[in-house]
């Protein structure tokens, strides 16, 4: 019998969290069960004065209203505020951010957002010029070390630029407000996203870099395909080296924002 793509995902889920948690044997209760931090690798920046957004875009702000002792109970309490774009720092990408008719952030649902890591590096090439892009060629590549993408995976396109973080004009090429027609940075090719939507049965992709567009391009072709495809995509990856090229489940959960033409994102993963 063959199993529907959601089902092998949830095996495949269920197989790779269960081996990150170590039962203590000397205990049946549910409070002796923990999770082995080694198998834990957190993808997500944090949003704070450090956090990159598009040059268009204000910055993320965090105000505390209430720190410190309370009277006149005394205890300690504390509360803030943030303010922030949808889109930046490590983020989603809903479809309706470039389709008219796609799905909202809170329409996605979780089985879009979670499955088999597929890592592909371009990273070298992407060291020589900021301009390059991930291809089919990539991908090609990758399938011949390791196989066929499987169905339900997410790609993840490693170019590396997670090193310039947070050097704003380092990691976009322009550290100018509203300067975009400066920004510099490698992403996907539409030609490998096509590749993708047509031959293979892909969730969701992710990138390193502030968008899976190149940081040059002009009008956008990777977003109107993929998210025209009515699929998510991930954006300003942290730590994309310390993923395998396979193994690895990836979990990407936005804030529910209803309505939401992206979200910030928490991104983690559970490697084998």
């Amino acid at each position: 019998m063959k199993l529907p793509v959601i089902a092998i995902g949830i095996l495949a889920i269920v197989g790779v969290v269960k081996s990150a948690f170590a039962a203590d044997s000397s205990s049946t209760s549910p409070a002796s069960i923990s999770i082995d931090p080694a198998k834990i690798v957190d993808l997500t920046y944090p949003f704070d004065a450090t956090t990159i957004y598009w040059p268009t875009e204000h910055p993320f702000t965090h105000e505390f209203e209430h720190a410190g002792i309370e009277e006149p109970g005394g205890y300690f309490y504390s509360a803030a505020k943030y303010a922030a774009p949808e889109h930046g720092g490590t983020h989603m990408d809903a479809p309706v951010h470039f389709n008219r008719a796609g799905m909202t952030v809170d329409q996605v649902p979780l089985t879009a957002m979670i499955g088999p890591a597929v890592v592909i590096d371009y990273s070298a090439r992407a060291a020589n010029d900021r301009d390059t892009m991930l291809t089919v060629d990539d991908i090609n590549r990758w399938e011949a070390a390791h196989g066929q993408i499987p169905d339900g995976a997410i790609v993840v396109a490693r170019s590396g630029w997670g090193r310039f973080w947070p050097d704003k004009k380092r990691y976009l090429g322009t550290d100018l407000p509203g300067d975009v027609p400066h920004l510099r940075f490698p992403g996907y090719s539409a030609a490998a996203v096509d590749f993708l939507l047509q031959h293979r049965n892909v969730i969701a992709i992710v990138t390193d870099t502030a968008s899976i567009d190149p940081g040059n391009s002009k009008d956008f072709p990777v977003h109107r395909h993929w998210l025209g495809a009515n699929k998510p995509a991930f954006e300003n990856l942290a730590h994309a080296d310390k993923l395998p090229p396979t193994g690895a489940m990836l979990f990407c959960i936005p804030m529910k924002i209803g309505k939401g033409t992206g979200a910030p994102t928490r991104i983690f993963a559970v490697v084998p």
